[in-house]
């Protein structure tokens, strides 16, 4: 599809939000590493760092044992939640596009309602039976059910013309997430023991991360956002209407599909070793259009990076409220996102 070559403001615009989204990443990730009880201090963190790569010496005054927290312990940490918060936010942005909906998000098609199913069922019905599993039954668990659910959503909001609006697939959807749901109280109900860990899931936290899990979920993340990415123009002409993109040779049902799996996928794949976190992929995309317009061309990679940044700093409030326990990251991004959305809505700014 022929697209009008960009204007010289327009490339100068991109090159900006290129080198501040970058920027702020790099801050987010330095304080982020910066962080937590234990280690060196706070603004040797850059230097033990950079002292660890080739070919750069710096007496930053740190031991091994400072080391090994920061890598170990505080950069997986770090390094998940860009991870989680930019692919929840491109996902987010990607699926407002395709539906022609604001006020939707990453867990609209049931990928949230099936992966906590799913690792309720690890954690209450399987529990006596995967000690000796090498790998973590709750993950696995989360991801099969997110997928499957997004799969039963499409199948059923497709049998009914779905495939021809985006309306039925959303209906699909509170359909499957009102069942899944009701599955996962049957179960907690007769397995009151693990409420505590199911409700640490729900809740969302990166306080386990390692670097196994940034491993785990990075090919699907990468894949996902490579998609995205490159359908990002398709997204543009879902804005003029379904009739009107059928007219100028797009394949709606296919295109719709790809985004919706390509979106599902990455979501399912950060919210199994994360749980679910709220208001994420909601709010980037509306603070990123109020910056930077709504063009989805732009709208997408300007998403990632900056729910990416955003993530990591969200996680901070919730290492300092450590007593007696963490606080639950989806319980502060919940508290920094309604405030906003509401704002956004009261401005009516959210179409």
């Amino acid at each position: 599809m022929s697209e009008l070559p960009a204007t010289d403001p327009d490339l100068r615009s991109d090159r900006w939000w290129l080198a501040g989204g970058a920027a702020f990443l790099v801050v987010a990730v330095l304080v982020g590493a910066s962080i937590g009880p234990g280690g060196p201090d706070w603004w040797q963190v850059p230097f033990v760092l950079a002292d660890r790569r080739p070919l750069i010496s710096i007496d930053a005054g740190a031991d091994d044992a400072d080391w090994a927290i920061i890598w170990k312990v505080r950069m997986p940490r770090v390094v998940l939640g860009v991870l989680v918060g930019g692919m929840l936010s491109i996902a987010g942005a990607s699926y407002q596009g395709v539906f022609r909906n604001p006020l939707v998000d990453p867990y609209l098609l049931g990928a949230a309602a099936g992966a906590g199913l799913g690792a309720t069922i690890a954690l209450t019905i399987a529990r006596d039976v995967t000690s000796t599993w090498p790998i973590d039954p709750a993950p696995a668990a989360a991801f099969a059910f997110a997928v499957a659910s997004v799969l039963v959503t499409y199948t059923v909001g497709a049998a009914f013309g779905g495939d021809r609006s985006g309306v039925t697939l959303v209906l699909a959807g509170v359909a499957v997430v009102s069942f899944t749901s009701a599955l996962q109280t049957f179960l907690l109900q007769r397995n009151f023991d693990v409420f505590r860990e199911v409700f640490r899931w729900i809740t969302g936290s990166l306080a386990r991360a390692s670097w196994s899990d940034v491993l785990l979920v990075l090919p699907y993340c990468v894949l996902s956002v490579v998609v995205l990415l490159l359908h990002r123009r398709h997204l543009d002409v879902f804005r003029v209407g379904t009739e009107e993109a059928t007219s100028l040779g797009m394949n709606v049902p296919r295109v719709r599909l790809v985004i919706v799996l390509a979106a599902t996928l990455g979501t399912a794949a950060v919210v199994s070793v994360s749980g679910l976190i709220g208001f994420v992929g909601l709010v980037i995309p509306h603070v990123v259009r109020l910056m930077a317009g709504s063009g989805l061309r732009r709208l997408l990679p300007r998403s990632l990076m900056v729910g990416g940044g955003f993530m990591v700093f969200a996680d901070i409030p919730g290492r300092m409220l450590s007593n007696p326990a963490e606080t639950p990251i989806g319980v502060v991004t919940a508290v920094l996102g309604a405030p906003f959305f509401i704002y956004l809505l009261r401005s009516r700014r959210v179409a």
